[in-house]
């Protein structure tokens, strides 16, 4: 089904959009309400810029973290989205816990946490985010990693298992996001073999335990 969602979505983006824009983000906020998509640079006045590719631009596109805010507490109210990553910078500490008080879903911290326990700590003290973005080469060790995910379902946070750039066709991953009872794994869209390895690996452990059940809703908390 997902294999089929990307294609699909793929062709409405085209027709749409263009054919460059299957290969690019959406950032600007006329763009981001069709894409769902925010992304932005922040400024040393600490606004987000999402039009930053384009440089120089005229500023239309400049918001406050406040407004920045607004509009994914919009997006959350109007489409039902159930989870958000890396909403802000990794150092506007004060917005992430703004939003995480705000909304009722999942938050997932990437440059916040860097599968870092100390930085996972802080943000636990400052309520910050509510899920992990684990990336095992982020922090330098399996066992590091391995407590970092364990901390994070201590506080009662999701953990969601991730590829990174320049991935490989190793499956290893796909194996640890079901040990450790993740239910949430990040490895792409279904277009590239190594991509396609963690979620073949995935369909074998399936098959090896028999009977499983699917996470659905409770994703964040599968156990």
């Amino acid at each position: 089904m997902g294999s089929e969602v990307y294609h699909i979505l793929r062709g409405i983006i085209k027709k749409k959009y263009g054919q460059d824009a299957c290969n690019s983000r959406l950032h600007r906020q006329d763009q981001n309400r069709d894409g769902r998509r925010c992304f932005g640079v922040l400024d040393k006045r600490g606004n987000y810029d999402l039009d930053f590719k384009n440089r120089p631009n005229d500023g239309a596109y400049v918001l406050s973290a406040q407004s920045l805010s607004d509009l994914y507490r919009e997006f959350v109210r109007d489409f039902p989205i159930v989870s958000i990553e890396d909403p802000f910078d990794q150092d506007d500490w004060d917005s992430w816990s703004y939003i995480q008080s705000s909304v009722d879903i999942q938050i997932v911290g990437d440059d916040l946490l860097v599968t870092n326990p100390e930085r996972i700590a802080e943000a636990i003290k400052k309520k910050a985010c509510n899920a992990l973005l684990r990336k095992v080469n982020q922090i330098g060790t399996v066992t590091e990693s391995i407590q970092a995910a364990l901390d994070s379902k201590a506080a009662g946070w999701g953990v969601m298992f991730s590829h990174r750039s320049g991935e490989t066709g190793d499956n290893f991953i796909a194996d640890l996001s079901v040990g450790l009872a993740s239910g949430q794994i990040k490895t792409g869209a279904p277009c590239r073999s190594e991509r396609l390895a963690k979620y073949n690996q995935l369909l074998r452990i399936e098959e090896e335990l028999g009977d499983v059940r699917y996470a659905g809703e409770s994703f964040s908390s599968p156990l």
